[in-house]
């Protein structure tokens, strides 16, 4: 099974499709809500080097967006 994490916000209309995504899927993930997770902002900020959401990762790969193709892909769901 992949390690997946998503950096969200609760008013992010493509982090709820990500996760959407992910519960259709049966795809086990970790969520980080970093409008009120200051430590978890700053992760993010350090890892993907933006402010933009979601942020997902999947086995230490980023995404920024959800790109469902390459999410797919990455999940091994195609």
């Amino acid at each position: 099974m992949k390690n997946v994490t998503i950096y969200s916000t609760p008013t992010c209309h493509f982090c709820r499709m990500a996760k959407d995504f992910f519960i259709a899927n049966g795809i086990v993930y970790t969520e980080y809500d970093v409008a009120s997770n200051l430590e978890k902002r700053k992760e993010m900020l350090d890892k993907s080097g933006q402010m933009g959401v979601p942020v997902i990762i999947i086995d230490n790969e980023l995404i920024v967006g959800f790109d469902k193709p390459q999410i797919s892909k990455m999940l091994g769901l195609v």
